[in-house]
């Protein structure tokens, strides 16, 4: 078997290996979320399969070596390998713990940090609430003084009203008392018109039958003188 393809096995694997602890590493810096993880380990996992087949190519290499002392070398560097690989998946059954423990942790905090906000946005709730009440008790106190004094002023209107309407009646009726006793001056006043002239009538009449008498007393006495 050609030495250069026990080298490129080789570097494979070394390659193989590098990657996996540094994926572990990064397992074990995982706070999550889940599905950050999962895909860590996805990756793992196909690191893991490409580096077993490296090794078990490179078991077979180790075997096929013409020279016992090649095939020996070969051999001890599979088990070496292989020992790497057990040391690499403990490594990675520990980081997974602590990632899951941590994501644990931060789900907890989480919930807590929810559970807090709940509570505040519940207790900010229920001041609104309380707010909001206070504020529609206010507005209708406010609509009730205000209907109150509404009634109040109809009140002193309607009696303003009744008194203007008194009022209205008492002057109608004064206007009506007046109007009778227009009517029975102007009665009076024509009856003493009337009664005027007939006095001033009669007192023509007595003045020229006095005339007339003073007339026929004058001409009978003067009569025989003539």
């Amino acid at each position: 078997m050609d030495d250069v393809h026990v080298r490129i096995c080789e570097q494979e694997i070394i390659k193989y290996d590098l990657e996996i602890k540094a994926l572990v590493q990064d397992i074990s810096e995982c706070a999550g979320p889940q599905s950050e993880l999962t895909e860590l380990n996805c990756k793992v996992k196909e690191r893991f399969k490409h580096l077993r087949l490296r090794i078990q190519d490179l078991e077979q290499m180790g075997k096929e070596q013409d020279r016992e002392s090649d095939r020996l070398a070969l051999l001890r560097q599979v088990e070496g390998h292989r020992k790497q690989m057990l040391s690499n998946q403990t490594a990675w059954r520990k980081a997974n713990l602590a990632s899951n423990l941590a994501i644990d942790k931060m789900e907890k905090e989480n919930l807590l940090n929810v559970g807090g906000t709940e509570a505040k946005q519940r207790k900010l709730t229920k001041q609104s609430l309380a707010q909001t009440s206070s504020d529609i008790t206010e507005n209708l106190m406010s609509i009730s003084r205000m209907m109150s004094q509404q009634v109040k002023q109809s009140t002193e209107t309607m009696s303003t009203l009744a008194t203007s309407s008194r009022t209205v009646l008492e002057t109608n009726e004064e206007f009506k008392a007046m109007t009778g006793t227009i009517k029975l001056g102007r009665k009076l006043i024509t009856k003493y018109n009337r009664r005027e002239l007939t006095d001033k009538l009669l007192i023509f009449l007595a003045l020229a039958l006095f005339l007339a008498t003073v007339l026929y007393i004058l001409k009978k006495r003067l009569l025989p003188f003539l």
